[in-house]
């Protein structure tokens, strides 16, 4: 039972990060036809989007410690550290992309 629901939870997981990437936010990125502020928009609601399902990544596995279904956890870490690379990756492009120029990161002014 615990391979089971690991393998489902851990496709199911992936498969709505893949889908919420192309579909989601890739689409809302070409809809916005070259206009910045709704390419922002989307990527905002994308990242928010990823942090949400880090965060029910995570409580599910915590649930499955607590239940003790080992392979379910591994399954979760898993994804957890593939979901949190991905936010860290989105995160790090928006704030390089959003840096004024000339501007150092730890100066008052940025």
């Amino acid at each position: 039972m615990d391979l089971a629901l690991a393998i489902s939870l851990f496709v199911l997981e992936v498969g709505w990060l893949a889908l919420d990437w192309v579909y989601g936010y890739g689409l809302e990125v070409w809809a916005a036809q070259s206009d910045q502020a709704r390419i922002d928009a989307a990527d905002l609601a994308h990242m928010g989007r990823v942090r949400g399902l880090l965060i029910a990544v995570v409580v599910l596995a915590v649930l499955a410690a607590i239940f003790r279904a080992p392979r379910t956890v591994i399954a979760h870490v898993l994804v957890a550290l593939l979901v949190g690379g991905s936010l860290t990756a989105a995160q790090h492009e928006w704030d390089h992309s959003h840096t004024p120029p000339g501007c150092v990161h730890y100066s008052a002014g940025c």
